[in-house]
């Protein structure tokens, strides 16, 4: 498994802070170095460096393989939040306001927001937009993952790749894929692409590509 060279090229800062913070303590959590954890992601250990420090995003493909590697859930690292239970009220009620989405800018170009108030055992739901040239990996690699995941276009060109095979969604298509498949979402044309997209059973293991 090998990340990409470019995490810490676009985007200058992560939306939220606390993503290095998180990563650190978790990383010291588990009595490893950054070598160790490098080692570990195929990456440099300045890589790790900057990301814990603020000066670098991860992209989408080297993001799912850190949750991978430290196992914790995406919104543990993201946000520093525990998952909910089903015996927990969301705080604040069950709305969430669009001008209060927890959000996260990635380095290859793709902003996530989520939708649901609270983190959600085995769930991610997610406003998802791709700036123009923005990706889930570089063109050469493919990422996969446990769970199941759909999504639906409201704006845009997105070019989905699945394995060998390329589609391309317009406003009001949708799809369903295997994530466990390789897989590639990339923006292929001239404006941002708005999207929503809903993943089940990321938590499970999976290996990263």
């Amino acid at each position: 498994m090998t990340l990409e060279p470019t995490d810490a090229g676009r985007g200058a800062r992560p939306e939220s802070p606390d993503i290095g913070e998180a990563l650190r303590v978790r990383r010291h959590e588990l009595g490893w170095s950054l070598r160790d954890l490098a080692d570990r992601l195929g990456c440099s250990p300045s890589l790790i460096s900057q990301i814990e420090r603020g000066r670098a995003n991860p992209s989408v493909s080297t993001l799912y393989s850190i949750v991978q590697a430290l196992d914790v859930s995406l919104d543990e690292l993201l946000f520093n939040e525990r998952r909910a239970t089903a015996t927990e009220p969301p705080p604040g009620g069950p709305i969430q306001r669009g001008s209060e989405r927890h959000r996260i800018r990635l380095a290859s170009g793709v902003l996530w927001e989520r939708l649901t108030t609270v983190s959600e055992p085995g769930v991610e739901f997610l406003h998802v937009t791709y700036e123009v040239g923005g990706a889930s990996s570089p063109a050469d690699a493919f990422q996969r993952h446990a769970g199941h995941e759909w999504g639906y276009v409201v704006s845009g060109s997105l070019q989905v790749t699945i394995g060998f095979r390329q589609y391309l969604l317009e406003a009001g298509d949708a799809i369903s894929l295997d994530s466990t498949t390789p897989h590639r979402l990339a923006n292929v044309g001239d404006v941002p692409v708005h999207a929503i997209w809903f993943v089940l059973g990321r938590d499970e293991n999976a290996a990263g590509v």
